[in-house]
């Protein structure tokens, strides 16, 4: 379908506003997933991405990568196992966990943006020594909680012009390496930086007061009503991990924090620069 100039325009005209907001202002977007799966998807979220930046939106970009990790383990006979949704990682997987993330799919991202003419630099914890973990449990192996995490490399990436590209690895000071839950590092690293907003990319709607009914879309949380509805068993599974991420980034002093759905096309956009809004923002 061919857009006539004057939409073009008008289009713009009424992102003018939310651009001028966002001027300046840093978003944390944390993709993953489902959202990752397809190579045109990705393509089209990395343009976004990049469209943002160059209005002046400093982007910071936190990825995981469960599907690719599940299939590497796979072809190398490595059984995946999980506790209360944690993958079970011992010093094998570990291994294959930082090739997976902090190797392919972090600079496949980075390729990506460089490609659709953006500016990136991959990152992951262990660079600059960003985030520094702790073991959760001898059971989960080297799966980590955040210590602290140093945000210098972060800001010192975005001064240069770059897209910083994290992906979701840790370590500690005896020279271990962690994997980390890409939601509780996407809102450990948007409160330390003071981002105004978080963008969770998932492959769901937003929260649903009837998971097989879309129009029971709940548009806003206060994040102090967000435990009742875990207790209600309106947020459930793995969503309940999302949700406390969320908390987490708002109780850091992130302003706005959303969920929406990364496999519609230009999802990023129309949830930053409209008032349409199409996932589930999390406020104070």
């Amino acid at each position: 379908m061919k857009i006539s100039n004057a939409i073009k325009a008008e289009v713009l005209t009424q992102a003018l506003p939310y651009i001028q907001k966002y001027y300046n202002q840093i978003i944390v977007v944390k993709y993953g997933g489902n959202a990752m799966l397809s190579e045109e998807l990705k393509k089209a979220v990395m343009g976004d991405v990049v469209l943002l930046a160059q209005i002046g939106v400093k982007v910071v970009l936190v990825h995981g990568g469960g599907p690719e990790i599940n299939e590497a383990l796979a072809k190398m006979n490595i059984e995946s196992k999980f506790i209360n949704g944690l993958r079970q990682t011992d010093k094998e997987t570990v291994e294959v966990v930082q090739m997976v993330l902090a190797g392919k799919i972090n600079k496949n991202l980075v390729n990506l943006i460089e490609n659709t003419g953006g500016k990136a630099m991959g990152l992951c914890g262990v660079d600059g020594h960003m985030i520094e973990a702790a073991k959760i449990s001898d059971e989960l192996g080297y799966v980590g909680d955040i210590v602290s995490v140093n945000t210098k490399p972060i800001f010192d990436t975005l001064a240069n012009g770059y897209i910083p590209v994290i992906s979701s690895i840790g370590y500690d000071k005896q020279g271990n390496i962690y994997n980390i839950n890409a939601d509780m590092v996407a809102a450990r690293i948007a409160g330390e930086l003071k981002a105004c907003s978080l963008i969770s990319m998932t492959d769901i709607i937003g929260i649903l007061r009837d998971p097989n009914d879309t129009a029971s879309l709940i548009p806003e949380i206060n994040v102090s009503y967000a435990p009742q509805l875990i207790k209600e068993g309106v947020i459930t599974g793995g969503m309940i991990p999302k949700v406390y991420s969320c908390i987490e980034a708002i109780r850091r002093g992130v302003n706005r924090v959303f969920i929406i759905n990364g496999t519609i096309p230009h999802a990023i956009l129309i949830e930053v620069l409209s008032d349409e809004g199409i996932g589930t923002m999390f406020f104070n």
